[in-house]
């Protein structure tokens, strides 16, 4: 245990003695938590709309009006010609064509009713997607208001819709625990690794490798100050979201930090284990680098997994934020239990002791 101390009090001081990285640990989790959630999100607004009418009813009047009136839409202009709402669309940035036909509202009633093109510019997916779906769901919501108006009926559409768990659909109560995971990612894997190779470059490392201590003792002297600092910058990123955006946890803070322990060893232990294999900074960013791309892309952080072809969705069992994802979306939106998610709890379990005890393995002790 005293040699333990000795090694920890040695890496923490070598870590406040160093001019950066305290300042990252505080200042990193504030510019991911403050502004990646406002820049990066998938709720659609501002899409430029141009509409083609050629009816000039109450109808297409109602149409426009909601259009113009929406925070999702900013109308780009109202014309009879097609040709040039689609030279909007083609030179002005414009991303959806309305087109309402003549005589539209008059055959409303009829056996053969005329139907509202919506053209869409593909060539933002995400934007144009959404955009036509909004601009479906007001038109909708339009004939609706007309109907129940003129005849007293019931709307057309004999449904509610109700948003579980995220009744806004806010997306950045989706994206914030993610941001959380990508940072434990970030500290708790890159930083191990690149101060154990930084002891290799500057030969340091050679004065422990003629001393008794065990590679055992080493490593976890090494991982320790960044389980703590891992906690520390879990802490700030949990307090920025309660703060700023309102969001906490509908479950057990405890059953949050019981995974964020697992998860934090997990990849500490990753990034040990990479370190003991590389020779220099670079080899072991380069390796990290690679990693983290596919955690980030395949283990349900940003996109769904159900979304993904079969095989892909195999490989993601193999990857350990994809357990953590799970636990800290359940925990934060659904208030799930321990009992609840006893399987993502024994997978980070496992992980865990795999990477951990693969990085003292690998970490061979010349004397």
């Amino acid at each position: 245990m005293r040699t333990l101390l000795v090694l920890l009090d040695k890496e923490f001081r070598q870590f406040i003695r160093n001019a950066f990285m305290p300042k990252m640990v505080i200042l990193f989790p504030l510019l991911v938590m403050l502004v990646i959630p406002w820049v990066a999100t998938m709720d659609v607004r501002h899409v430029e709309v141009s509409i083609v009418d050629n009816d000039h009813s109450e109808v297409s009047r109602r149409i426009i009006q909601k259009i113009r009136s929406s925070d999702y839409f900013n109308l780009k202009g109202v014309t009879e010609s097609y040709e040039e709402a689609f030279d909007w669309l083609e030179n002005e940035g414009a991303d959806v064509i309305l087109t309402i036909p003549k005589d539209f509202e008059l055959a409303m009633g009829s056996h053969s009713p005329k139907r509202i093109g919506i053209d869409v510019n593909g060539t933002n997916a995400l934007k144009g997607g959404l955009g036509s779906q909004y601009m479906a769901q007001i038109v909708r919501q339009t004939f609706a208001e007309l109907q129940q108006e003129q005849s007293g009926a019931l709307p057309a559409e004999l449904f509610t819709v109700q948003n579980l768990y995220n009744p806004t659909l806010n997306y950045r109560h989706f994206m914030v625990p993610a941001l959380m995971i990508i940072l434990l990612v970030l500290i708790c894997g890159f930083l191990p690794g690149l101060n154990l190779v930084g002891e290799k470059e500057f030969g340091t490392i050679e004065q422990i490798n003629v001393t008794p201590v065990s590679r055992s003792l080493f490593t976890l002297a090494k991982l320790i100050p960044y389980w703590i600092i891992g906690f520390v910058v879990l802490v700030i990123a949990m307090l920025l979201a309660w703060w700023v955006y309102g969001l906490t946890p509908a479950g057990s803070i405890g059953s949050i930090f019981l995974a964020a322990l697992l998860f934090i060893l997990t990849m500490s232990g990753l990034g040990i284990t990479i370190a003991n294999r590389s020779s220099t900074m670079q080899q072991t960013m380069f390796v990290m680098f690679f990693f983290i791309m596919i955690f980030v892309l395949m283990s349900g952080l940003l996109t769904p997994i159900e979304s993904m072809p079969a095989w892909a969705q195999g490989i993601t069992y193999a990857l350990p934020p994809r357990y953590f994802v799970e636990v800290m979306r359940a925990v934060y939106l659904k208030g799930a239990s321990f009992i609840e998610l006893r399987p993502q709890y024994v997978a980070l379990v496992g992980f865990a002791g795999l990477f951990n005890a693969v990085a003292a393995l690998t970490y061979k002790k010349q004397s």
